[in-house]
């Protein structure tokens, strides 16, 4: 796929077409992402629709597998694409990064059954190697000068070993659970990959002000990822003492309280792991009426 299809035209120059997975391991946080930053989808449910519109009628969505994502950015059949790195590499498309969601983790590595006498790539010369992803498998193998038969598959790249259809395998592990599992032991690593926004580089120039602001709304939701707000009342004469532990993004931001009892309002952004000890620290150290809440979005 490499040009725009009649059933997937152009967007036109006042829409922005985002396209995101519809299927896989990155879906799901991707949609929770979307429906966080805003772009709430205006038709959802079992019947969601291939292009999808949102509630800024100036941006829809476009459904598609993760692998063709690159392409359709492109192409121009969208303007910006959220896929995995690894598709990205895979495809080699045209098309520029803007944004590290820092989320769907994974690294592909080259894995071989773990009663295999194979311990490095260059032992591999001269076998099969089982991938979805055959163009940087190809490139991977030629970096280390070692000739290897690709051997392409659509799923289930793991079992390809005991099946006898290769030697090894180049596949994405997150956890290794899937590895060990099934009797497979890692021997070299390809690539880290994450979960990126990519544009479309003509639509970074036409539609820079909108694209601007999709990317500020979807990096004001990473931004707030396991971060909590914290509000409570101090008395001034404890603030010193309750500046000491409490951290923030810039400082904690202190407030006068109408009170008789000569209190200050101190609030802070904190990262959610360490409210547990926090707020015990802050008690001892003089604060009360503590108040713990989550953040959805931090905008610098």
């Amino acid at each position: 796929m490499s040009k725009p299809s009649s059933r997937h035209p152009v967007p036109g120059p006042g829409l922005v077409r985002l396209a995101i997975p519809n299927k896989g391991r990155i879906a799901q946080p991707i949609n929770e992402l979307i429906e966080k930053s805003g772009l709430h989808l205006a038709e959802g449910g079992s019947e969601r629709r291939l292009i999808t519109r949102t509630r800024d009628p100036n941006v829809e969505i476009l459904f598609a597998r993760p692998i063709d994502i690159p392409e359709y950015v492109a192409s121009g059949v969208a303007d910006l694409g959220i896929t995995g790195r690894d598709m990205v590499m895979e495809r080699g498309s045209m098309v520029e990064q803007v944004l590290d969601l820092q989320t769907g983790r994974a690294t592909l590595v080259v894995a071989v059954p773990e009663e295999s006498d194979i311990e490095t790539v260059a032992d591999l010369a001269g076998a099969k190697v089982a991938t979805e992803f055959p163009s940087i498998t190809r490139s991977f193998f030629a970096g280390h000068g070692v000739a290897v038969t690709i051997v392409t598959v659509g799923g289930a790249c793991e079992a390809t070993p005991h099946l006898g259809i290769a030697d090894a395998i180049v596949d994405l592990s997150s956890s290794g659970t899937t590895l060990r599992t099934n009797h497979l032991r890692v021997i070299d690593e390809v690539l880290a990959s994450t979960t990126i926004l990519v544009a479309n580089p003509a639509s970074l120039t036409a539609k820079r002000e909108k694209i601007d602001e999709i990317v500020l709304a979807l990096e004001s939701v990473i931004r707030a990822k396991g971060q909590c707000y914290l509000m409570m009342n101090v008395h001034r004469s404890a603030l010193a003492d309750v500046r000491e532990v409490l951290p923030g993004l810039s400082g904690p931001t202190v407030m006068d309280v109408a009170s008789d009892e000569n209190l200050v309002a101190v609030h802070a952004v904190v990262k959610e792991e360490r409210v547990y000890q926090l707020i015990n620290q802050l008690k001892r150290a003089g604060a009360k009426d503590i108040l713990v809440m989550p953040i959805e979005r931090i905008i610098r």
